[in-house]
């Protein structure tokens, strides 16, 4: 059998259908030849123009002018005038930005000057007598060879591309004024990106390159927020420029849905896309510190897409709870998956009193934690983790309310989110903001803007989003998890669909857990009684067609001396009506209240004898010309005043009413046949013994009933 012959693949060019042609062994050695002729071509060129342009050009400025003495002096002079104008041009003309630009500078105008001095000399002694064509043959070689030089320098001798000036980024720095900053190894990075590194030399700086990140910009026509340049951390006169070229997202980024189900908190939570088409994912609860969150953005720019999105992922995990107040448009941003949601707050007065009851909560979970042996909040603990979302936090609490919780909150993995459209001093704090160290700043209307919510190195570098609402999903984000070279990247978040989400949340109902009973105790009658109940799993596997979490029960306090634990005595008869009692109950206090006060004048006269009584004074004695006599009234003892006082407080929670000022219980201190005093040292026992809580300002929260049973 004859041996078979060798062959060789070959492959076509990219867009043509590839086909297997059997090549021999000449036609590889052709193949190689045409390959080695293809790369020797360019150090070639500088030859054959050494060797055919000097000779041609002298043959014929000597054909025309050398033959008579006047016109060769007279061509002769003018071509060193020219020559010297020549020289001049290429001088000025030669970019020079760095090391390299000057050396090539110089080997330009030499090269012309030398040319033309050689023209100069054979346009009247003839281009091929000696010594001009001595002068041809040794100088241009050497002119020649210089240039192979400076192609090997410039093209990296080992193959490697040390500093680029000639076009591209080099031609771009020197065209901006970037004298003493050479760029380095740019490189594309396939994602419609293209990186470099940058040095600046003695008497420049990095920050002076980022503060022309707008002139390079307008240079390749790309967005402001399309080139950033970093420092290097480690070296202050390096750092790395970032140009996108290409807008990958602008047709939208898709939602990206949970990996799986009951997934736990810590879990990275994907929200979207970077420029360069890598994931763009955060993770607040696995940080080594929970950073609190600060969103911005204009009305538009995409703060309700995010908000969807990240409240669907974690309304499918497991050991999670989430609180949110939206005053202004809650049901519409987040209405179809308010399932997921344990407390949604659309009513001021319900905000004030969930913000109010946190500190309670954060210091009971603080003791679970410590006596757990964890330092701060771990999937290994029996809390949940929390998320807390405000929209418009000034129209919601102070910044001493909000400073405080944000301040405390991170170690027992409540995680504060705040949203507004401007964080300026005026709307948010500096206190508070300095807590918010996550941030996500979608697009604003003026540049400062943004340094009210991305750190300032952040902005330094050219990630500013003043695109208003024209790019909505747009952002920049910091902190959460998110890879500090990763900050001045832009992100999109993902397109969410309203039913899609909403089965989400549905699905993740069997794997919502209720909050845990610490947390729900510590918060009191404010959770109890909370207008929205998320819907979480009773038992684990099992979904719930109804809101079947009930308000987790607040714990037994030790029984109130004089309280009645026996409360069979205020239960009504099976077919008693409640609303009916409550009404008639409520039309004799006022009934009361109305001939109380219509029996005390309305406008006493200043040196009237009773013009100086007070409620603390004693009953003054009867004249004994008046005929009138008081009758003795037994006073009730301390039990029955104490139970006077928990009746007054119990009635006000089955009506749904939490807060109270001192002066509102003076109906039954009177009652009680009791002084100020008094009911100001009972106020104190109330609030030692967790019943109360004082707000300041004079004002009381109701945390539990006085009468709950032991």
């Amino acid at each position: 059998m004859a041996p078979r012959k060798k062959t060789t693949a070959v492959a076509a060019p990219v867009n043509a259908t590839t086909e297997i042609v059997p090549v021999g062994r000449g036609g590889f050695l052709g193949h190689i030849v045409g390959h080695l002729a293809g790369k020797a071509l360019p150090y070639l060129s500088p030859w054959a123009a050494t060797a055919t342009l000097p000779p041609l050009a002298g043959w014929a400025t000597n054909t025309l002018w050398g033959g008579d003495p006047m016109s060769a002096g007279l061509a002769s002079a003018a071509l060193a005038v020219g020559g010297a104008g020549l020289s001049a041009v290429a001088w000025k003309t030669t970019p020079a930005g760095t090391k390299f630009g000057k050396f090539r500078r110089a080997q330009a105008t030499a090269t012309v000057a030398a040319s033309m001095g050689w023209l100069t000399c054979a346009t009247a002694a003839g281009p091929f007598g000696s010594p001009v064509l001595d002068a041809w043959l040794i100088g241009g070689g050497l002119m020649a060879a210089s240039w192979n030089v400076r192609q090997v320098l410039r093209n990296g001798a080992s193959g490697d591309v040390e500093e680029t000036t000639g076009g591209g980024l080099g031609a771009l720095a020197e065209a901006i004024g970037w004298e003493k900053v050479k760029v380095k190894n740019p490189a594309g990075t396939g994602k419609g990106t293209v990186k470099a590194d940058v040095e600046v030399e003695a008497g420049g700086s990095v920050p002076a390159i980022q503060s022309t990140t707008e002139k390079v910009a307008a240079a390749l026509q790309v967005p402001p927020s399309g080139v950033v340049v970093t420092p290097d951390p480690e070296n202050a006169a390096c750092g790395t420029i970032s140009l996108r070229v290409a807008d990958l997202l602008k047709d939208g980024v898709p939602f990206a849905p949970p990996a799986a189900l009951g997934l736990l908190p810590t879990e990275p939570i994907p929200l979207g896309l970077y420029a360069d088409g890598e994931v763009w994912a955060i993770d607040p609860f696995t940080a080594e510190i929970l950073q609190h969150v600060l969103v911005m953005g204009v009305t538009g720019a995409g703060k309700s897409e995010f908000l969807r999105a990240l409240v669907t992922h974690l309304a499918t995990r497991r050991k999670m709870t989430i609180f949110l107040v939206d005053l202004a448009k809650g049901r519409q941003t987040v209405g179809h998956i308010a399932d997921g949601i344990d407390w949604l707050i659309q009513d001021g007065k319900e905000a004030k009193r969930m913000l109010k009851a946190l500190p309670a909560a954060i210091a009971a979970r603080g003791s679970v934690l410590a006596d757990e042996g964890l330092d701060q909040w771990t999937p290994a603990s029996s809390l949940n983790a929390m998320l807390v979302w405000i929209e418009e936090a000034a129209d919601v609490a102070d910044f001493a309310e909000l400073e405080e919780i944000a301040r405390k909150a991170r170690s027992v993995g409540i995680w504060l989110g705040i949203s507004l459209q401007r964080a300026t001093w005026g709307n948010l704090s500096t206190d508070v903001r300095a807590n918010l160290q996550g941030t996500v700043c979608f697009g604003v209307n003026e540049p400062g803007d943004a340094g009210f919510c991305l750190p300032d190195h952040v902005t330094a570098a050219g990630a500013i989003p003043a695109w208003g609402s024209y790019r909505p999903g747009y952002a920049f984000a910091t902190g959460m998890g998110i890879p500090q070279e990763r900050w001045t990247t832009e992100v999109r978040s993902g397109l969410t669909d309203r039913d899609e989400l909403a089965a989400l949340v549905a699905a993740g109902a069997a794997y919502r857990d209720p909050l845990d009973e610490p947390t729900a105790t510590a918060l009191g009658q404010a959770y109890a009684q909370r207008g929205h109940r998320g819907t979480n799993r009773t038992t684990p596997g099992v979904q719930p067609a109804a809101p079947a979490v009930a308000a987790p029960a607040p714990a037994a306090l030790a029984p109130i001396p004089g309280a009645v634990t026996d409360r069979s005595a205020y239960v009504l008869e099976d077919d008693a009506d409640m609303s009916e009692y409550e009404e008639a109950a409520a039309m004799e206090v006022q009934e009361a209240r109305a001939e109380i006060l219509g029996a005390i004048p309305g406008d006493p006269e200043p040196d009237a004898d009773y013009a100086h009584l007070r409620l603390e004074d004693d009953v003054p004695n009867a004249d004994d010309d008046s005929g009138i006599a008081f009758g003795q009234q037994d006073r009730p003892s301390t039990e029955e005043a104490r139970h006077i006082l928990c009746v007054e407080l119990d009635g006000w929670v089955q009506r749904g009413r939490l807060e109270f000022e001192p002066a509102d219980l003076i109906p039954a201190t009177v009652a009680a046949g009791r002084k100020r005093p008094w009911l100001q040292g009972e106020l104190k026992r109330l609030a030692d013994m967790g019943v109360i809580r004082r707000d300041g300002h004079g004002e009381y929260t109701i945390l539990q009933s006085p009468l709950q049973l032991a």
